[in-house]
C-alpha cells in the first residue's frame, strides 16, 4: 500500500512540475520585467537567462529548459542563428520568440528556423502567458497581426511544389487540426487513433510538403486554405 501511494505521489508531483523557460533578451531590464510577470504564475518557473545569443545555447544545453523566450537582435550571436543551433543538436526544442520586430522577413526566418510562436514585445501579459502554455504543450502560437502579415506575403510556389507528394485523406485531417493548435495527444482523441499513428502522419506530412515543424504546417494549411485566418489561427 505505501509502495502504491508513493507511485500515485510521484505522478502527481511530476503533473504539477512547472514550466521551466529559459529567458534571452540583451536587456537586463526586460529580462527581469519578464520574471516578474512569470513568478506570479503557479505553472511556470523560471530556470535561466542569457544576455545574447552564445550564452543562450550554453544555457539550453544545460538546463534543457520546457520552453525559451527569444529575443531576435542581440549581440554576438543573434536570435536565428541561436535557434538554429540549439534546433540543429535539440530538434524537439520548443522556441517562442518575443521581440519588438514586426517586419515580415523577420517573422519568416524565425518561422524557417524553427520557432513556435512569435509574439511582440507590447503585447498584454496575459497574451504572452497563453503563448507560453501553447508552445510548451506543442501548439503553435502566432498573434493574429503576425499570422495576417505571414499570410499575406505567402505566394504560391508552383516550382517548389510540383515535386511534393500528395497528401493523403488521413493527412490533410491531421494537417487541419495541427493548424488549428491541437497536440498530438487531442488530436490521437479526437481521431479515435494511437498517438504513436498522429506521429507517423505529421513525420510523413513534412517529410511530403519539405516542413520543418508545426509552425510551418500551420502556414502552409492557411496559403492553401484549408484553415481560417479570422477563426482557426492564433
Amino acid at each position: 500500500m505505501a509502495k502504491l501511494e508513493g507511485k500515485l505521489n510521484a505522478k502527481e508531483n511530476h503533473a504539477l512540475q512547472p514550466i521551466r523557460i529559459l529567458l534571452v533578451d540583451d536587456h537586463a531590464i526586460m529580462r527581469g520585467g519578464l520574471r516578474a510577470i512569470i513568478g506570479y504564475e503557479n505553472d511556470m518557473v523560471v530556470v535561466g537567462e542569457a544576455g545574447d545569443g552564445d550564452e543562450a545555447v550554453r544555457q539550453y544545453e544545460v538546463l534543457r529548459p520546457d520552453v525559451v523566450l527569444m529575443d531576435l537582435v542581440m549581440p554576438k550571436k543573434d536570435g536565428i542563428a541561436a535557434m538554429n543551433e540549439i534546433r540543429a543538436v535539440y530538434p524537439q526544442a520548443r522556441i517562442l520568440v518575443l521581440t519588438s520586430f514586426a517586419e515580415t522577413d523577420k517573422i519568416l526566418l524565425a518561422v524557417r528556423s524553427g520557432a513556435q510562436g512569435y509574439i511582440l514585445k507590447h503585447a498584454p501579459p496575459d497574451e504572452l502567458l497563453a503563448a507560453i502554455r501553447d508552445v510548451y504543450r506543442g501548439a503553435i502560437s502566432f498573434q493574429p497581426a503576425i499570422a495576417r502579415q505571414i499570410f499575406e506575403s505567402l505566394a504560391e510556389s508552383p516550382e517548389s511544389e510540383q515535386n511534393q507528394d500528395p497528401l493523403t485523406e488521413r493527412e490533410l485531417e491531421v494537417l487541419k487540426l495541427v493548424a488549428q493548435g491541437l497536440t498530438n495527444d487531442q488530436i490521437a482523441q479526437k481521431l479515435v487513433i494511437s498517438k504513436r499513428t498522429v506521429n507517423v502522419h505529421i513525420g510523413n506530412i513534412l517529410a511530403k510538403l519539405q516542413l520543418v515543424n508545426r509552425a510551418q504546417m500551420v502556414l502552409y494549411a492557411l496559403r492553401k486554405g484549408l484553415i481560417s485566418l479570422y477563426h482557426d489561427a492564433k
